[in-house]
């Protein structure tokens, strides 16, 4: 299946130069996936919620500087190739080209849709993310956002700072939403004044309760409907006995990572952030990682995600990068994770944690093993 049929001509369109106070204006009018940013006539990036809400800069800024660039799609490529580009360049919405002109734009949203019958065979329990993120609901909007940002997460569950369980959630849409409104309307709380007001009022004011869960048994196609029927792009997962316990997190880019999952004998590797690569190629993360996995033979790769993420902090003009490798294999999940000036660096920190990793569920299974063959020859004494 290929993208023709669900590429789009509609989008909205600004000029490099635009104005970011502008750009806020037109998500709180129009609330698009996304806009796209052309300089001269042609394609230069895109603009997404994510990227507003990690800006600090005023509303002066040109577009250009917050811009972030997506990667082009040809209007006849494969469904899952185009998911796989999606989910790589970290966005929801990428140019579509006819040939050499730009055509239109094709979301996750568009994508969802057109695979939505096919993704009743993966339960949520297969793909969801479990190392969660999470906010006291006492915490500032402030430190929401820098939680956000630190992480490169679009959500965060809130939970009661008694007991942990889950109160609300609040989201980059939410804050987006919060920034841009008009400084004299109200919410549950007086949301007038400057900034730093802003910044200091609690989570509880602007997150989202009760909260739209899923848990671990359901299809994947049913939690899909879900979040179109609540126009939201993940779930807190729960376990079906305990409501206000938290087991993970589904998204929608969770769910377009799982369209891109192979069964051939190559390893299938997602790579998110994969602008971050400067020094190193794809065959050669995949070559290193497969490298690993080949000390444990009888562990057979069904999926790999590679995660960088670039801090703020530099040395001598090279950013921090955390690096994140995470393997769905026949003997459950592995994962390794590190930081390193320069994505090479940290993508070789956290192969050294993975590669220990996979020894020591090696040397487990090996000892369970071998007390086993022991057992059975007490028992034949």
């Amino acid at each position: 299946m290929d993208i023709t049929d669900i590429a789009t001509p509609e989008f909205v369109e600004v000029d490099a130069g635009k104005r970011l106070g502008k750009i806020r204006a037109i998500f709180e009018r129009e609330n698009p996936r996304g806009i796209v940013v052309t300089e001269d006539g042609e394609y230069a990036g895109i603009i997404g919620e994510k990227q507003l809400v990690r800006s600090r800069m005023e509303d002066d800024t040109k577009a250009s500087v917050v811009m972030k660039s997506a990667p082009g799609v040809d209007r006849h490529e494969d469904v899952r190739e185009t998911a796989r580009m999606l989910v790589e360049g970290d966005v929801k919405v990428a140019p579509v080209y006819e040939g050499e002109k730009l055509y239109g734009v094709i979301t996750s949203d568009a994508i969802l849709e057109a695979v939505l019958d096919s993704l009743d065979a993966i339960s949520v329990g297969d793909i969801l993310t479990e190392d969660i993120v999470t906010v006291g609901e006492k915490a500032n909007v402030g430190q929401a956002i820098n939680r956000l940002r630190e992480h490169g997460i679009s959500r965060l569950p809130v939970v009661d700072e008694d007991d942990g369980t889950l109160a609300g959630i609040v989201t980059t849409h939410d804050l987006v939403e919060f920034v841009v409104r008009d400084d004299t309307r109200q919410g549950r709380g007086d949301r007038r004044g400057d900034i730093d007001r802003m910044l200091d009022l609690p989570v509880y004011d602007l997150m989202s309760a009760p909260v739209v869960t899923a848990t671990p048994d359901e299809a994947v196609d049913t939690v899909v409907k879900r979040m179109f029927e609540n126009d939201i792009s993940g779930l807190v997962v729960t376990p079906a006995d305990n409501e206000g316990a938290i087991a993970g997190i589904v998204t929608k880019t969770d769910i377009l990572r799982a369209l891109t999952f192979t069964e051939e004998d190559s390893m299938d590797v997602q790579i998110t952030n994969v602008r971050l690569l400067e020094t190193l190629s794809r065959a050669e993360v995949v070559e290193s990682i497969t490298s690993v996995v080949d000390k444990y033979q009888q562990m057979q790769v069904l999926h790999a995600h590679v995660r960088f993420h670039q801090h703020k902090e530099k040395l001598r003009g090279t950013p921090l990068i955390q690096c994140q490798i995470r393997l769905r294999t026949s003997q459950g999940q592995v994962a390794g994770s590190g930081e390193g000036y320069g994505a090479e660096h940290a993508f070789h920190v956290a192969l050294d944690k993975l590669e220990r990793n996979v020894l020591e569920i090696k040397g487990i299974n090996a000892d369970e093993k071998q007390r086993g063959q022991l057992l059975r020859k007490l028992g034949e004494l």
